[in-house]
């Protein structure tokens, strides 16, 4: 029995492979994340507290309808709106080592800290004053600038003379072998 393709027109191919909704790559707290539109996504425990609204900035890359964007290295005036869903930890990963034939053996449990966010809107940044806007992973902020009071100047110091190396000492003849001589008898008193 033969079995025969059916012929799929391109049109139909892509929006088969490709998806014709927005989505952006961003990066929340230190990790990069696909984000689309009514999509949940887990990551590393955020400071926000379940309810509020938080925008990321870092958005490395845009797609929409079929249009990519490209950041160098971000997009600007473009964030991520999430809400933030629950804080919770993911299950437990169990950590083994073991180093045989030595009676080496240590278990450990390990249980990440996650928030559960879903994205609300991609699109233009909105600049709030009652939520931050900076990601958890960006630089801290430059100080205010402050009059340093001036140091005194250092002092010079002379650069010490270097020594002049000495060749190296060239190697010698190999030693004659020197034949021992008997230790001398002792010495004893005669008898009188």
């Amino acid at each position: 029995m033969r079995i025969e393709k059916k012929d799929i027109s391109l049109q139909s191919e892509k929006h088969f492979y490709t998806n014709s909704t927005m989505y952006a790559i961003v990066e929340i707290a230190g990790q990069q994340f696909k984000a689309e539109k009514g999509r949940k996504l887990y990551v590393h425990r955020l400071p926000q507290a379940e309810g509020s609204v938080v925008s990321f900035p870092q958005v490395l890359l845009l797609e929409d309808d079929g249009k990519v964007k490209v950041g160098t290295p971000i997009i600007k005036d473009t964030a991520v709106e999430v809400k933030v869903l629950r804080h919770l930890k993911d299950d437990t990963v169990i950590v083994f080592k073991k180093n045989r034939r030595k009676g080496y053996k240590v278990k450990n449990g390990h249980r990440q800290y996650l928030t559960q966010i879903l994205v609300e809107n991609i699109g233009p940044a909105k600049a709030t004053a009652d939520q931050p806007a900076a990601p958890l992973s960006a630089a801290p902020a430059p100080k205010a600038d402050k009059p340093v009071a001036s140091k005194a100047p250092a002092k010079e110091v002379e650069a010490k003379p270097q020594a002049a190396k000495k060749p190296a000492a060239a190697k010698s003849a190999p030693k004659a072998s020197v034949a021992k001589e008997p230790a001398a008898a002792k010495k004893t008193k005669p008898e009188a």
